[in-house]
């Protein structure tokens, strides 16, 4: 199930239902009055936000999720085609093809906003909504290519199919949609941001947390800059220049209150209330969305007992040793979200509304994440010493360890100290062999990258993210099947080359005369 959207009929890339529907492509995307005022401007950017979100997708394409016993179920047909990296036909929350109607939803209204500023002679008063159309643009195009293309490679970006960027306004029937490349996708998505990031005002929201404000839009600069590598490294320096002024140069004043997180009840929402909650300073960027994640990944309402992260896979990361020492040193105990209500109660906010759909509150960007992009873009520029720096401030919000992190201790623990995975040979470690399509030096810097890689899925587990880092470092990924967590086969593997680490875009798109991603 999902929500009807009003926008969709705009955005679905000209399939043969829209076709004959002129009248359709002159109503505003969410039925609105004319955009003809600046409140009116103010409000339609309210749907400038996708309202599906790639999490589950990304966390059940990852080594995230095991299969358990084939006596459980699944919750959806949609989880059965993640998990086996099918190219599905479902439609419903949590599915590519709600994430790309929603995408492109959200492009609409931003794009409406910018037209109607431009037609009121961009007065200066609505600078903020300019910059927060612009943002939001550069978002949901940003979650488009990062589901359904290739991993950014400067190197092969010219010839990797992109997404269609959505610029202007569609006021014909049927209009004619190439994907472009991936590079222009990048190019334009920055443009997007460095035109709009200038222009938010923190000034024009009632509540920040839930829009693009200053330090959510430095976040997901920091971000993407870190996925758009550059052979020159220079994008790295714009990695640290947009964390640093979300983090300045005391970090762990601004990272989570992991302890006092820790101390609360996982029950009656308490915990999950105030992990979303606006006032947590770690929160940037909060956004409502149609979502069944809560109760899938969180075994605990058992609705997806079938696929899931469980206490074998928590070997790999939350039941693992670091730096830190045992992993009983987490400030959140218990950490395993198949045995405690870790996702749904330390993450989402999973509740019923208009009628019986779920949603998910999600954090999409927070300090947290952003110090480990940070902490990657030091150790590419080979500031170990920053980087160790970064690393012992998220060591000392997460867990109870006050040790102070020195490069030779990274390399002793990610070196030699610590064996590769080897499923074959019974060795399950977070230290997975990478083969990023940019240089990575053997040694310190390698060493650096798995324990940034380790910090950062403990810390987005049930996230989506860990499906950006597998892709970026060229991770194999396992389906692994367990009977009462004993290991029965290994039923296929994704390596770096495999097709299928790419999305498939929706059905009816293709349908529709859009290119398909390969296969």
């Amino acid at each position: 199930m999902r929500k009807n959207n009003l926008y969709i009929g705009l955005l679905l890339l000209s399939t043969p239902f829209y076709a004959g529907c002129n009248g359709f492509l002159d109503e505003m995307p969410d039925n609105r009055t004319e955009l003809n005022t600046e409140q009116s401007i103010i409000s339609i950017l309210v749907s400038a936000y996708p309202q599906s979100t790639n999490t589950l997708i990304g966390e059940f394409y990852s080594d995230n999720i095991d299969e358990n016993s084939r006596s459980y179920s699944y919750w959806q047909k949609l989880e059965d085609d993640l998990y086996h990296w099918k190219d599905t036909y479902e439609e419903n929350q949590d599915s590519p093809q709600a994430v790309w109607d929603d995408c492109y939803a959200a492009i609409a209204s931003a794009n409406n906003a910018l037209d109607a500023i431009e037609n009121l002679g961009s007065p200066a008063t609505l600078n903020p909504q300019k910059g927060e159309a612009l943002v939001c643009r550069a978002y949901a195009h940003f979650i488009l290519a990062t589901t359904f293309c290739q991993v950014y490679n400067p190197a092969t970006a010219e010839q990797e199919l992109g997404i269609t960027y959505m610029e202007t306004l569609q006021t014909t029937v049927s209009p004619h949609y190439e994907r472009g490349t991936l590079d222009n996708v990048y190019h334009k998505i920055s443009a997007d941001l460095e035109k709009g990031i200038p222009l938010i005002s923190d000034d024009a929201y009632s509540v920040p947390k839930y829009h693009f404000n200053k330090k959510a839009a430095y976040a997901f600069a920091a971000r993407f800059y870190l996925y758009y590598m550059q052979p020159d490294l220079s994008n790295c320096k714009k990695v640290i220049e947009y964390a640093n002024k979300v983090l300045g140069n005391n970090a762990g004043e601004f990272l989570r209150d992991w302890k006092s997180l820790g101390t609360l009840s996982p029950n009656e929402g308490v915990q999950p209330n105030a992990y979303i909650n606006a006032s947590e300073p770690a929160n940037l960027l909060i956004l409502s969305t149609a979502s069944t994640l809560g109760g899938i990944v969180d075994s605990g309402y058992g609705l997806g007992m079938r696929y899931s992260h469980n206490a074998v896979t928590a070997m790999e990361d939350c039941y693992s040793n670091g730096l830190w020492g045992a992993y009983t040193t987490f400030r959140q105990q218990p950490f395993e979200p198949s045995r405690s209500p870790k996702i749904s109660f330390r993450r989402i906010s999973m509740k019923i509304k208009d009628g019986g759909y779920p949603y998910a509150l999600i954090p999409v960007f927070t300090t947290d994440e952003t110090l480990l992009c940070r902490a990657e873009a030091y150790t590419y520029l080979k500031q170990y010493d920053k980087a160790a720096a970064d690393i012992t401030s998220w060591q000392k919000a997460f867990t109870s360890s006050t040790i102070t992190i020195t490069p030779e201790m990274i390399d002793l623990f990610y070196g030699e100290g610590m064996k590769y995975y080897d499923l074959a040979q019974g060795i399950i470690t977070p230290k997975k062999h990478l083969s990023p399509d940019f240089v990575l030096e053997a040694g310190r810097q390698t060493n650096f990258i798995h324990c940034i890689l380790h910090l950062r899925r403990l810390t987005t587990l049930g996230e989506g993210l860990r499906w950006q880092d597998v892709k970026r470092y060229g991770i194999t990924v396992e389906r692994r099947y367990f009977e009462n967590e004993r290991l029965m086969d290994v039923t296929d593997t994704m390596n770096k080359n495999d097709l299928r680490r790419v999305i498939q875009i929706p059905a009816n798109v293709v349908s529709a005369g859009i290119q398909a991603n390969p296969r």
